[in-house]
Formats: C-alpha cells, sequence, structure tokens
C-alpha cells in the first residue's frame, strides 16, 4: 500500500477517476437525449427516420468502441481540426464525451424500444383516436410508461458505460486506467496491490449502482 501513500500517487488516483466520472455523467446525459430521440425515430410512421435510427443503431453497436473514440480525435480533431476548447485535456474530455454518447445512444436506442413495445397497442390507438398527434401520443402516453419497465436495462447500460469511459485514456486523457498503466510502470513489485485497489474502486463504484437501479425498477415497475 505504500504506493498509494506518496501525496503525487494518491493525487493521480483520485484525479483519474474524477475524471472517469465526468466522462460517465456527461456521456450518459448526452446518450440518454440521443438514445430516446433515436428511438422515437425507430418506431416512427416516417421510412427514412425508421431508416436513419435503423442504420445508426446497427453502425454503432457492431463497431468496437475503441474505432469510435480513434476516430473523434485523429478524424474530427486531428483531421477537419474540430476543437472544443483551447486546454488539451478538456478539449480531449468532449471528444471522448461524443464517441462515448454516439456508441452509447444506440444501445439506449434499443432498450428504449424495448419498453415501448411493452405499451400496449391499444392506449396508443386510444391516444390517436382522441385526436392526439404521434409526437403527443410518444411523449404524453407511451414514453412515460416505457421508461418505468427500461429502468434495469438503463442501469446495465450505465454501469457499461462507467468502464467504457477507461477507452478515452488511449487518446491521452489520464483517467484511471492511465494512471493505473502509470503506477504499474514505476512499481513494478505492487502490481497486485495497484491491481486490487482500482478494480476495487471501480466496483465500490458500479456495485451499489446496480442495486440502485434494481431497486428503483422494482419500485416503479407497471403492474398490469
Amino acid at each position: 500500500m505504500d504506493v498509494f501513500t506518496d501525496p503525487e500517487n494518491f493525487d493521480a488516483f483520485v484525479s483519474g477517476f474524477v475524471w472517469i466520472l465526468k466522462l460517465t455523467g456527461a456521456s450518459a446525459v448526452c446518450a440518454l437525449v440521443l438514445g430516446v430521440l433515436l428511438a422515437a425515430m425507430r418506431v416512427s410512421p416516417v421510412p427514412v427516420l425508421r431508416g436513419f435510427g435503423a442504420a445508426w443503431v446497427n453502425i454503432f453497436r457492431n463497431t468496437p468502441l475503441t474505432l469510435v473514440v480513434f476516430f473523434c480525435y485523429f478524424g474530427l480533431y486531428a483531421t477537419l481540426g474540430l476543437s472544443l476548447s483551447q486546454e488539451l485535456d478538456v478539449n480531449i474530455y468532449w471528444l471522448g464525451v461524443i464517441g462515448l454518447s454516439t456508441y452509447t445512444a444506440a444501445f439506449v436506442c434499443e432498450a428504449v424500444r424495448s419498453g415501448i413495445n411493452t405499451v400496449p397497442t391499444g392506449q396508443a390507438e386510444a391516444a390517436r383516436a382522441i385526436g392526439l398527434s404521434f409526437a403527443q401520443t410518444l411523449r404524453i402516453v407511451v414514453l412515460p410508461q416505457a421508461a418505468r419497465s427500461v429502468i434495469a436495462p438503463l442501469g446495465s447500460i450505465l454501469i457499461a458505460l462507467c468502464k467504457n469511459a477507461t477507452i478515452v485514456g488511449t487518446i491521452g486523457l489520464i483517467e484511471a486506467s492511465s494512471v493505473m498503466k502509470d503506477l504499474l510502470n514505476s512499481y513494478g513489485n505492487a502490481v497486485i496491490v495497484i491491481f486490487l485497489v482500482f478494480a476495487g474502486t471501480f466496483a465500490a463504484l458500479l456495485i451499489p449502482t446496480g442495486y440502485f437501479f434494481g431497486w428503483l425498477a422494482n419500485r416503479l415497475a407497471v403492474k398490469r
């Protein structure tokens, strides 16, 4: 444990996990908004929108996240010159958020779409019968019920997103996995301790998250 009694190492350890939490939080919000929009497209009566939603899901769900994150850095930033901040760390952070969000939105979309399919068709037909448009039916009648049935799947996606955030370290952000790699290079005789501390910290963050979403899903489940 001598590794973590050094204030410099401890600060790097804390900073690495703070970056992970920042990446997870921002990406979760963006992926949720984008995923719901894509799910709406997937069930839309407009063929072009359905095709766009299906193409997004099929492309990003079957593309490795590493490639998506690399494209954000080498394609959007290095080639096209997209810069979101003057500070390099912050710029990489936002590029990572873009990559994580676009990738995760495909999974959120499918989770939300499965929730929409659990809502009885008669409710949408009744909404249309009283004059509600497709958008109003989706927003007022269908999505609130669908959301309550997909809380557990969304929790699993959030947990996966938190672990996937370590991929952003491959384009230069000094997050938790990068800090762990640096410590392993400097303290080769403390490999097991370093691994246990980092793995234990992830477990301490994610196990309660899983239980919370499980409790919330049971609490808000639609009783039919």
